[in-house]
């Protein structure tokens, strides 16, 4: 596995066109639902298709952890980390953080007509 998976819903064009950021910006490799390997299956929590996982070989970030870690690791994100890495103090920020992604993932369908990709998303590795 690479240091960096960013595990998505590879059925919505809202979700396809977020892991196209990531894989765009940052060394992330991104996989669908749908191609998960039973190895990283393993590794994820058992409603996994709630919510978009980032995988690394430390640990399993999920929900809106998840896009905050991809984030962190574009261009501008990297920038960002020392802020990210002080809110992760407060409870408060987790809980605006979680708050916030499952508004917009409740409002896929909506988000989706502003910023869409047809699913499944190029991975990194291919070409442009």
């Amino acid at each position: 596995m690479t240091d960096a998976t960013l595990v998505y819903d590879d059925d919505c064009g809202f979700c396809t066109w977020w892991a196209e950021y990531f894989a765009d910006r940052s060394d992330v490799r991104i996989v669908g639902f749908e191609d998960l390997t039973p190895e990283l299956r393993a590794r994820l929590p058992e409603e996994y298709e709630n919510c978009s996982h980032f995988v690394t070989d430390d640990g399993v970030y999920s929900c809106g952890a998840s896009i905050e870690e991809a984030f962190v690791r574009t261009g501008l994100g990297r920038e960002a980390r020392p802020l990210v890495e002080f809110l992760r103090n407060f409870e408060d920020y987790d809980r605006l953080r979680e708050r916030s992604y499952r508004r917009v993932a409740d409002n896929r369908s909506f988000w989706g007509r502003l910023l869409s990709k047809t699913p499944p998303a190029r991975r990194s590795d291919e070409e442009r």
